[in-house]
């Protein structure tokens, strides 16, 4: 009997002393903490940094403690981890019982997804928030912050859109533009190729025209060299019978002649009888 009491009194002191131990982590922690914040003139990260380690070894023992799980989301808000302090702040917003401990995980938790730009998300934490704990005004000025920032988002992405639509607009006009021009200078070309092609043949067949009436002269001035001397030149034959006609007409003539006088002299005796 005595045996068994010294052990439940062994396991109580043990009890006791773990405990202490946990509490101890935690009071380290939150010292840590408390002195980071106080430094305005900076994020004393390295003290943020000693807290969160405090605070896993005291989860070590105690993994389910919600507050001490709340101080660990915040130690790693405070060094910029947000979204680990997004993944603890999540988890603490579905398991907190009281509502101003649910509006105050919310308001954390919409303030980690505000720093990485989750607009929409951060949004939807605050009114979580504002539903539990409506008098809030930090948290009512954050959401009108959030919701500012979102309509500047949207304002901005249409700009953008109607300046890449406008843009697009302008560089279709002149990419069409240019390509008309090309065409059209394009065809400018071709024409005046064209032109100097025909320019080029006429004057090509007008010199072979004139080369061709040069050659027809010359050699129809050939043909009549060549023909009159023929034509000028009489053989031999033709000469005689020439000759002989001549003679014969003269022989002609003189007959007739001697017939002439012959009957004028035969008139004339004639007339002398009478």
């Amino acid at each position: 009997m005595r045996r068994i009491y010294f052990i439940l009194i062994l396991l109580t002191i043990t009890g006791i002393a773990f405990g202490q131990n946990e509490r101890k982590f935690v009071r380290n922690g939150n010292k840590l903490f408390m002195e980071a914040v106080r430094d305005t003139t900076k994020i004393d990260s390295v003290k943020f940094s000693n807290a969160e380690t405090e605070y896993r070894k005291a989860l070590e023992k105690r993994p389910e403690d919600l507050k001490w799980n709340y101080n660990l989301a915040d130690a790693l808000y405070k060094q910029q981890k947000f979204e680990d302090a997004e993944g603890k702040f999540s988890e603490l917003a579905e398991k907190m019982e009281e509502p101003v401990e649910r509006a105050r995980v919310n308001h954390n938790l919409g303030n980690t997804q505000l720093m990485q730009e989750k607009l929409d998300e951060s949004i939807e934490s605050y009114k979580k928030a504002l539903r539990e704990n409506p008098d809030d005004l930090e948290t009512k000025y954050n959401l009108a912050y959030a919701q500012m920032l979102k309509k500047k988002k949207e304002q901005q992405q249409q700009q953008n859109k109607d300046q890449n639509k406008d843009q697009n607009k302008d560089q279709n006009k002149d990419q069409n533009k240019d390509q008309n021009q090309d065409k059209n200078d394009q065809n400018k070309d071709n024409q005046d190729k064209n032109k100097d092609q025909n320019k080029d043949q006429q004057e090509q067949n007008k010199d072979q025209d004139q080369q061709n009436q040069d050659q027809n002269k010359d050699q129809n001035k050939d043909q009549q060299q060549q023909q009159q001397p023929q034509q000028n030149k009489i053989s031999k034959q033709d000469a005689e019978q020439l000759l002989q006609a001549l003679q014969n007409d003269e022989r002609d003539i003189q007959d007739k002649v001697k017939k002439a006088k012959a009957a004028k002299a035969k008139r004339t005796r004639s007339e002398k009888e009478w």
